[in-house]
Parts: C-alpha cells; sequence; structure tokens
C-alpha cells in the first residue's frame, strides 16, 4: 500500500491504513512530511513517487490540487512512470473531473487500475475510519481495494463512472462552503444584536440548521484563536473555483458559491488566506477573535 501526499488528509490517511494493518510505503513531494509521517509509523519513505507505486498493489494519493496530482502522475519519477500493471490507483484529491480523466487515462495506458474516491470528512473523521467516499469508476475494482477503502470510511459510495467521484465531491464542497459562509454570518450577526456567542451556537446546533458541520465546527467558532487549521481558507477558494467552473460546463450557474468566493477572496486579501476555515465568522466580524 502507497499513500502519496502526507499532508493533514493524507498523513491522517496513512495512519488509519497502517492501523488497520496494511503495510505502508510514504510519499511527499516535502519529502520532510513523509519522514515525520513515516517516523510515527515506523513506515517507509520512497525516494519518488513512482518508487513508491512500485512498492505497492494499492496507491492512494491525497494531493492539494490540480497542478499537484498532475505533476504527481506525469511528471518523470512519477506515479504513471512506476504503477505496477496489477495495481490500483485511488485518486482521493478535490480536483476537477477533467484533472481525473486526464490522470486516469495515463494510468490506463499502464495497464493499472484507477479510481477517483474523494472523502467528505475532517481529519479526525479520517482518525475514527467514519469518512464517506465517493467513488467513480468501475464497480469491479472497487470491490478490489474496498478493504482499504472501509479502513478509512463508514460510508463507500458508488457514484458512477470515472470523474463522478470528483464531481459529487465538487458538489459536496459546494454545500460546505456555502454552510460555512452562512454559519459565520448567523455568529456575527446574533453576536451583533448581543446575544452571547455560545448561546447563539448552543441554538443553531440544536435546531433544523444542525448539520454535522455545524457540530464539529463548534469549537472553532467559538474559539477561533484556538481553531486549528483543519482546511485553509486559500483551500476554500481553490474549491470554489472549481465549483463555479463545473457549474459553467454543465449548466448549472453557482449563484451562492459565487458570492462565498467574493467573500472568501476578501477575507484572503485580509490576511486569513492560512486560516481554518471558519475564519470567515473573525473576518466578517472586523479581523479581531
Amino acid at each position: 500500500m502507497a499513500v502519496i501526499g502526507t499532508g493533514r488528509m493524507g498523513g491522517a490517511m496513512a495512519a488509519t491504513i497502517s492501523r488497520a494493518g496494511f503495510d505502508t510505503v510514504l510519499w511527499n513531494r516535502d519529502v520532510s512530511k513523509a519522514r515525520r509521517v513515516g517516523e510515527a509509523l515506523g513506515a517507509p519513505v520512497a525516494g519518488s513517487a513512482a518508487e513508491a507505486a512500485s512498492r505497492a498493489d494499492v496507491v492512494l494519493t491525497s494531493l492539494a490540487d490540480d497542478a499537484a496530482v498532475q505533476s504527481v502522475y506525469l511528471d518523470p519519477g512519477g506515479v504513471v512512470e512506476g504503477i505496477d500493471p496489477a495495481a490500483v490507483a485511488i485518486e482521493a484529491s478535490t480536483v476537477d473531473p477533467r484533472t481525473v480523466e486526464v490522470v486516469g487515462s495515463a494510468v490506463d495506458g499502464t495497464g493499472a487500475g484507477f479510481l477517483d474516491c474523494p472523502v467528505s470528512g475532517s481529519v479526525s473523521t479520517v482518525e475514527a475510519g467514519g469518512l464517506t467516499i465517493m467513488a467513480g469508476g468501475d464497480a469491479d475494482l472497487l470491490e478490489r481495494v474496498r478493504p482499504v477503502l472501509e479502513a478509512l470510511a463508514s460510508r463507500i459510495i458508488h457514484v458512477g463512472g470515472r470523474g463522478a467521484g470528483a464531481a459529487t465531491k465538487l458538489a459536496v464542497n459546494g454545500l460546505v462552503h456555502g454552510l460555512n459562509v452562512a454559519l459565520s454570518e448567523a455568529v456575527v450577526l446574533a453576536e451583533r444584536a448581543g446575544v452571547d456567542r455560545a448561546t447563539a451556537y448552543e441554538v443553531f446546533a440544536s435546531g433544523a440548521g444542525g448539520a454535522p458541520f455545524v457540530h464539529y465546527k463548534r469549537a472553532a467558532y467559538e474559539q477561533p484563536e484556538e481553531a486549528p487549521v483543519a482546511f485553509s481558507l486559500d483551500l476554500v477558494a481553490k474549491d470554489l473555483e472549481l465549483i463555479i467552473g463545473l457549474g459553467e460546463r454543465v449548466g448549472a450557474p453557482m449563484r451562492q458559491a459565487a458570492t462565498s468566493l467574493d467573500i472568501v477572496r476578501r477575507a484572503i486579501a485580509g490576511g486569513f488566506g492560512e486560516r481554518d476555515l471558519s475564519a470567515i465568522a473573525v473576518f466578517l466580524r472586523g479581523g479581531e477573535d
């Protein structure tokens, strides 16, 4: 088993897979990140993505964006160069379906299998094995890798052919990012009207809008100065751009996403790009925690 991309989510995936009993080899473009995860898990770190892929029957990639995915798969020393024809590559990043088609076709040329399997959930969800995985690609391939995915997920949903996983993930993130902005506005509105922040949040979490996102982000909203970066606003902007672009191509105007992107871009311009997505509330209240 190879895990390529050992950032927040990829590193957590590697740890969860390792705990489930799978021998794991790691690689990351920033080798120091792979070494930190490898030392914690007692897992080897390969010298390249190609080497990691060559040592595994399942290759899981979790990367930041489309450029990273294309580079890691297609560049010299990449996954396509090293993957065994009998292996299966699982692409778990949040990317454009067109990127999935490009790298999937390249993997096809090696004889190996390919699935797009982006995930819904946070690092804590990974650690609990509670992700939702939306799988695009051949159903038989999905069955071959199901034991690995079951270590990570409480739900695995086959959403269609190649690219359907990526498209579904963008739809999911459109919902989540819209909810994040709406929740931020609601928190600030209640505060400005004189309601205690924690009290208002208790009502939000208890009512019709109390989605799982509202519950697991509670601490981040109530104590923003202590919020760890689970998902940065820079990455939120990347997601929203992909969501709007997909909507334009398929004839589904994403007006709420466009509004959210405008707010997120203004927050990034204000210096919030590396902060957690919940920092939209901090930005809206004037940049002070």
